[in-house]
């Protein structure tokens, strides 16, 4: 257990002068300041609103002056106690899911922590936190009155702050010009993507806000932490809803009657190419060291989620709580929000993926982990794949050598002390393994990549490593651009707001901006929630039960790996999804006991609760409520229980929901989303619609390299990908030999199973490329090979983290026979 020593007392310099405050700028932060704040008026005004004193240090009486070297030794004390909560946090996470029995909260937690430049990034924010907690402690300790600590800070200083910190390199502006191939390749960050605003949609940038957020305390406090009235109403304990409105039994899980359930496992698949929101590296509280699985309290950046008297599963007390944690703030939010033009005081939280549809899941959202990705050992471009197992014949996913035991759940669910364990896959994304269904598609889009690189090196024998990597990572982005627009989301939103809403592709415009919003993230795309069944359906070649491997119960399936490797492989799972339906998202049965009472149960009795994670994340992101999305939305905001049962078309929920929440105001903006009826031809309600609509629309608009915009494919390219169909895919790359024609339509006269031989290839003539010989001309149709590859030099390889090299040896194979 890490012990905390109390902050040491630092001298007081309240009679000290600033005599050389100049020299401590850099030439680089004053650029980004420029570059922030044009004008000093503009400068002037925003910090003003922002609590900042920009008088000159020499104009106030040299006692109201703190002074850099205050500044310096409260940032050397942050940075000790920021660093020394993160290395204790790290080793006892690692600790934990080393042991033999892994507690639910500690897998989410290891799966949410930041990595990488995601780790740099919330690191930097946490340092200037805990500078400006412990500036605000010394002022008021000198002039024993409340102060804020950025009043008796100049400008310079602030400068230093956001500089020593690290925060100013988090909003620094790249030089796009010397970037290689800037127009023809996505960098794996999506850094550059809009040329005016390199940051733009990149990873590890916030999310944005299409509301402002609403904090108990106006800056970063959840919603109903203070236990205050919001609309003259308590906001009612997420888990009592969740008990009380979300639940349903299996017997009572309706089947979608048009749907199959890859819709509903797309559907995850997808968001995890676009928003991921890591949790605090820490696990105990800056300011007192509380560790957040030991207590209840609630401090940052524990978020412990209440359980209700009485509670059906889960001891009830005041000192029973699933445990829980905040998602991390971004530089220069919350209480640092003074020095970076954001909206004034306001936390704001980080998305460490990209804003884009280009399969980050599959290639990383970072520069780093891309490169671990990738088999070194060819020169065909190829993805890493596993070096111990197959699945008859066929590549599986790489282990990952973070040395955990999160998946080593065989023993426990078979019963077998003897069962043969297996590490984590590890993929673009860390959520990888969460279910078997996910993980199949995961290992479906790897092969697809690889079977590209092999084909684009039969045609192109001249391109090198770097370019097939490129080519056929260029192809796999547009697969996902043209199969959710074209084939996923009018199952979603609906015919009618498909062209209300959607649209056709109007180009490219560096004015929208693609960035996940938060609302989007937080609670709109988790819709698909709702959708899950409780079964993952394991089917033989002939589309019926699996008798030797079968279906899998869903609580079964998280985390599981060793499923895939000993039983079957991944053929026998996606033959569950494209031949079983979805689950029906009914107003009476909404969410499955595998989510809500049995989220990673195979590890501990106190198995996690996926609607009230929900709802709490939403009130720790300080999500607005139902009526005010309603109201951006351009619809009703009911205001009593009879307009509530107009909109929901439902009496008893409308009762149910106000006897919670008191007002429909305060309702939960993804309760409120969740419980709407769904549109004609869709599987959202109207709030849903919307929201998913506008953000696909600037996702869509707002990259540059988006595949239908001109000059990022040939014409005769663009027309070859209209043809692709992740039908296809899987007859490429799988051992089924027969498929629906739309794998997201449930079987029917209309959509039959056909043979892999009558769907359509993917015709790769459009990129073969002619050389340039001696004869060649200036007008004419080729290209000159340069043969220069440009991956770039990592770090050195760390043997405990998950992103880098690992070798292994041997090779083992599931065939089944």
């Amino acid at each position: 257990m890490l012990i905390f020593s109390k902050p040491h007392r630092v001298r007081r310099l309240c009679g000290e002068t600033h005599t050389d405050k100049t020299s401590m700028k850099s030439s680089r932060t004053s650029q980004i300041f420029t570059a922030i704040f044009t004008g000093t008026e503009m400068l002037f005004s925003v910090l003003l609103v922002l609590g900042v004193c920009l008088v000159p240090a020499h104009s106030k009486q040299a006692e109201e002056y703190l002074g850099t070297p205050l500044l310096q030794s409260c940032f050397e004390e942050a940075k000790k106690i920021v660093d020394d909560a993160y290395t204790y946090s790290r080793a006892e996470s690692l600790r934990r899911v080393r042991k033999e029995v892994v507690s639910p909260h500690d897998t989410l937690r290891l799966m949410k922590q930041p990595r990488g430049q995601t780790r740099v990034a919330v690191r930097s924010a946490d340092y200037m936190a805990q500078t400006l907690r412990l500036l605000q402690e010394r002022a008021h300790h000198v002039h024993k009155r409340s102060l804020n600590a950025t009043d008796l800070l100049s400008r310079e200083d602030l400068e230093r702050l956001a500089e020593i910190t690290g925060c100013s390199a988090q909003i620094s502006f790249p030089s796009c010009g010397f970037t290689p191939n800037i127009n023809k390749y996505r960098q794996i960050t999506s850094i550059c993507n809009n040329l005016n605003n390199p940051r733009l949609g990149a990873s590890n940038t916030p999310f944005t806000r299409w509301l402002p957020a609403h904090y108990d305390d106006g800056v970063s406090q959840p919603k109903g932490f203070n236990n205050q009235t919001i609309n003259n109403f308590l906001l009612p304990l997420v888990r009592q809803v969740s008990n009380n409105i979300l639940s349903t039994t299996d017997a009572g899980v309706v089947s979608d009657p048009e749907f199959t359930h890859m819709v509903t496992l797309f559907g995850q698949w997808n968001d995890h190419d676009l928003t991921f929101t890591p949790f605090s590296p820490s696990i105990v509280s800056f300011s007192n060291g509380v560790n957040c699985d030991e207590s209840c309290e609630r401090v940052e950046p524990c978020l412990p989620i209440p359980i209700p008297p009485g509670d059906p599963r889960l001891p009830s007390g005041p000192d029973s709580c699933i445990p829980a944690f905040r998602s991390a703030p971004v530089c220069g939010t919350g209480n640092s929000a003074f020095n970076f033009g954001g909206v004034a005081n306001r936390r704001e939280q980080i998305n460490a993926l990209t804003a884009f549809l280009d399969l980050s899941q599959v290639y990383g959202s970072e520069d780093k982990l891309a490169l671990f990705l990738r088999d070194n050992s060819s020169n065909l471009g190829l993805l890493r794949t596993n070096t111990q197992f197959r699945d008859n014949r066929r590549e599986l996913l790489p282990f990952s050598p973070l040395n955990a035991k999160m998946c080593a759940t065989r023993a426990r669910v078979t019963n077998d002390t003897n069962a043969r364990e297996v590490p984590c896959f590890i993929a673009g994304d860390v959520r990888v393994d969460e279910n078997i269904a996910l993980t199949s598609i995961h290992t479906l889009f790897m092969r697809e990549h690889n079977r590209l690189a092999r084909a684009l090196n039969r045609i192109n024998p001249h391109w090198d490593s770097e370019t097939l990597y490129q080519e056929a990572r260029k192809i796999m982005g547009a697969y996902t651009q043209v199969f959710v627009f074209r084939d996923y989301l009018p199952h979603i939103l609906g015919p009618d707001a498909i062209r209300s809403q959607i649209g056709t592709y109007r180009g490219y415009s560096p004015n929208v901006d693609p960035s996940i919003s938060n609302v989007f993230a937080t609670a709109a795309y988790r819709f698909a929630h709702l959708a899950i069944q409780p079964v993952l359906g394991r089917l033989d070649a002939n589309y019926r039960e699996n008798t030797r491997f079968p279906s899998v119960p869903l609580f079964k399936a998280f985390f599981t790996p060793w499923r895939i490797v000993f039983e079957g492989g991944i053929d026998p799972l996606l033959r569950g999804l494209i031949g079983r339906p979805a689950k029906l998202n009914v107003q009476n049965h909404m969410m499955v006991d595998a989510l809500r009472e049995r989220l990673f149960q195979f590890v501990q009795h106190l198995a996690l609760d996926l609607g009230s994670l929900n709802m709490e994340r939403g009130r720790d992101h300080g999500l607005p409520g139902y009526n005010a999305w309603r109201r951006w939305c351009g619809l009703s905001q009911p205001r009593n229980q009879a307009e509530l049962a107009r909109v929901l078309n439902n009496a008893d929920l409308a009762r149910r929901l106000l006897q919670h929440y008191g007002t429909p105001d305060n309702i939960d903006v993804w309760m409120g989303g969740v419980a709407e009826p769904l549109v004609p031809g869709g599987r959202v309600g109207p709030l849903f619609v919307c929201l998913i609509a506008r953000q696909f629309r600037n996702t869509r608009q707002g990259d540059r390299l988006w595949y239908q915009n001109r000059g990022v494919f040939t014409p005769a390219q663009r027309n070859a990908l209209a043809t692709a169909s992740l039908s296809r895919i899987i007859c490429d790359n799988t051992g089924i030999n027969t498929v629906p024609t739309n794998v997201f339509n449930v079987l029917s006269r209309s959509n039959r199973l056909v043979r892999c031989s009558s769907i359509r290839s993917l015709n790769l003539n459009a990129w073969r490329e002619r050389l340039c010989s001696e004869n060649s001309g200036p007008g004419d149709s080729c290209n000159e090979v340069s043969g220069a590859e440009n991956v770039e030099q990592m770090d050195p390889v760390d043997p405990e983290d998950p992103e880098d090299h690992v070798d292994f040896q041997g090779l083992e194979d599931n065939e089944v026979q």
